[in-house]
């Protein structure tokens, strides 16, 4: 009997039974690292290079070691413990295959994994850069009718049981009419599983008891370095508050990561041991994804973008954090090898984005959109209409031809993945040829900046100039190889 097979027919009891047993665990933790190999390395259905999709067979093996270790060592609570095993062993590894398969039946594609929304844009924070330009004196908020209605659809439509919840700060989401809040959200969709990106400085005590109850959300609290660089950016005594948060997470038993924004000011600090030391060491966090500064939102300048260099160095630095220590660290742009390039605009097994006013954008760092959630709605249409738009399947194709539906000879350098910021000019293109209107002010006045167009395409191709090499050397060796008869 096939091993997903026998999974199905244990009850959520036994389940959680057996993964509680260390013994049995570390038998399910060779058998899922076999099954990775097996499947990534070794049937390689989608042709991807081979040395990628040994890469990524070893970022899934260490987040389910990360895991292991977080269940050995008490950091996730018996509440949470159940809907993990409920939601991602339930439902999205086993639980939705059909779904899924009747989707690409019907459609020839697969569905998106997820959707990021933020249900808000007020923040108590003030930071600089903001991508959201949030802040306490903003209003805009999605009613609660609404996103339940976009959370229940997506489960419907794709099967997919994982959303991202971004800002804005979470915490602070209240719908004007019911009162209702994020755990409203969360107690009365049980059967997903919810990521936050938060500030971290509203989990006290309380809070983080809610949410080992609820079980079904981890924050990704945001950092950005050490105090001297954290506190820099988002406020005296951020800091601080960061660090009691983690602590309140880790005693409640709440699994947690970090979300940093890289800065050319800050990328020495977040290369150092230090970091890795004190936020996966000392601190517990369990994931840790790194967004790099994207010139949008308040104030934006290329000024504070990392170099072509640092990015190359990051990346580097990134590789041994995964291959030497073990951690399941995602970069949101240089980690292309490990998500097969772009996952924008509900490419397969990516996402889109819904903000606060209901405008629906390829990705929270491509601030464009056509379609508002609240019209469709109006119109008797769904999230589908917004996946097969012509703008969104205009940048899957790009995605495609770039090197998602190549076969591994012919795929380009997934260390420059992104539409926007890699590759600017493909995204101005794009932008105008579907007259997608920008989300904010500061998008608006970006779009008709042509000294921010030139020095976004400059920097787009210095980067790839940069790390072709190295990406021909780490990731296609093996395809040269190949075609040589080596």
């Amino acid at each position: 009997m096939k091993f997903n097979l026998i999974w199905k027919r244990l009850s959520p009891g036994v389940l959680d039974f057996c993964l509680r047993q260390d013994v049995i665990r570390r038998l399910l933790l060779k058998k899922a690292e076999e099954r990775l190999h097996e499947n990534f390395v070794i049937k390689n259905t989608g042709d991807r290079p081979p040395l990628i999709q040994k890469a990524r067979a070893k970022m899934l093996g260490n987040l389910l070691h990360t895991v292991n270790a977080a269940l050995s060592d008490g950091r996730i609570s018996a509440g949470v413990f159940g809907a993990i095993t409920r939601n991602f062993i339930g439902n999205i590894l086993l639980g939705e295959e059909d779904r899924t398969r009747h989707f690409h039946e019907k459609y020839g594609i697969y569905p998106p994994a997820f959707l990021t929304i933020s249900p808000t844009r007020k923040c108590n924070l003030f930071c600089t850069g903001c991508y959201a330009s949030s802040s306490a004196g903003s209003a805009e908020t999605l009613g609660y009718g609404i996103l339940d209605r976009i959370i229940k659809e997506k489960k419907e439509l794709w099967g997919s049981h994982f959303t991202v919840i971004s800002g804005g700060e979470p915490l602070l989401y209240r719908d004007r009419d019911s009162g209702k809040g994020l755990f409203d959200l969360l107690e009365e969709n049980s059967g997903v599983y919810f990521m936050m990106y938060t500030n971290g400085t509203l989990i006290d005590k309380e809070t983080a008891r809610r949410m080992a109850e609820l079980g079904n959300i981890t924050p990704a609290i945001s950092v950005e370095g050490f105090e001297k660089e954290t506190d820099g950016r988002r406020g005296k005594g951020v800091f601080g508050r960061i660090m009691r948060a983690m602590d309140n997470l880790k005693e409640a038993g709440v699994p947690f990561g970090v979300s940093v924004t890289a800065t050319r000011f800050n990328v020495d600090a977040i290369m150092s041991a230090g970091f890795s030391d004190l936020y996966f060491g000392r601190k517990g966090a369990v994931y840790g994804w790194i967004f790099h500064y994207m010139p949008i939102g308040r104030s934006y300048t290329l000024d504070l973008m990392i170099t072509p260099e640092q990015r190359l160095a990051l990346f580097k630095n990134e590789q041994r954090m995964i291959h030497e220590s073990n951690l399941f660290l995602v970069d949101f742009w240089n980690g292309g090898p490990y998500s097969l390039g772009c996952i924008s605009a509900g490419r397969p097994g990516g996402y889109f984005y819904i903000d606060w006013n209901g405008n629906v954008a390829p990705c929270a760092f491509f601030p464009y959109y056509l379609s508002n959630i609240h019209d469709l709605y109006r119109a008797g249409k769904t999230l589908n209409d917004v996946l097969f738009s012509d703008y969104f399947k205009s940048i899957r194709k790009w995605q495609n031809d770039y090197g998602y539906a190549q076969p591994a000879e012919k795929v380009q350098n997934f260390i420059v993945p992104c539409i926007i910021r890699d590759h600017f000019d493909k995204a101005l293109g794009v932008i105008r040829q579907f007259g997608a209107k920008p989300l904010d002010t500061n998008a608006e006045q970006a779009l008709g900046d042509a000294d921010y167009h030139k020095g976004m395409s400059e920097y787009g191709e210095k980067v790839s100039r940069l790390t072709t090499p190295y990406w021909n050397k780490e990731f296609m060796g093996t395809v040269e190889n190949e075609k040589r008869g080596i």
